[in-house]
């Protein structure tokens, strides 16, 4: 059974820093490409970062993160990693763990950017 458990969200001040973790299991984690998407409130979900299975070459980033967020994989721990520097009040948002093939989710972690 495939699963994605998200952590390290919370709140930070603008111009902070936060790591998102995902733990996956119940699949073989190295041979897939993993996604971050958010979803903020009255908006629709939407791509945030995703790597391939084969580490951190040809990772895609939304425009709006671009030279902010990195994401990265470790494949012996299973995790894939979102660092968010110099955060902003727009990045507010539930962050969510995506697996593409069979479309899994994790639970998702709040992220809220806020003096």
């Amino acid at each position: 059974q495939v699963r994605l458990v998200e952590s390290g969200g919370g709140l930070v001040q603008p111009g902070g820093s936060l790591r998102l973790s995902c733990a996956a299991s119940g699949f073989s984690f190295s041979l897939y490409s993993m996604s971050w998407y958010r979803q903020a409130p009255g908006k629709e979900r939407e791509l945030v970062a995703r790597i391939p299975r084969f580490g951190s070459t040809s990772t895609i980033y939304a425009d709006a993160v671009k030279g902010r967020f990195t994401i990265s994989r470790d494949n012996a721990k299973n995790t894939v990693y979102l660092q968010m520097n110099s955060l902003k009040p727009e990045d507010t948002a539930v962050y969510y763990c995506h697996r593409e093939v069979s479309n899994a989710w994790g639970q998702g972690t709040q992220v809220t950017v806020s003096s």
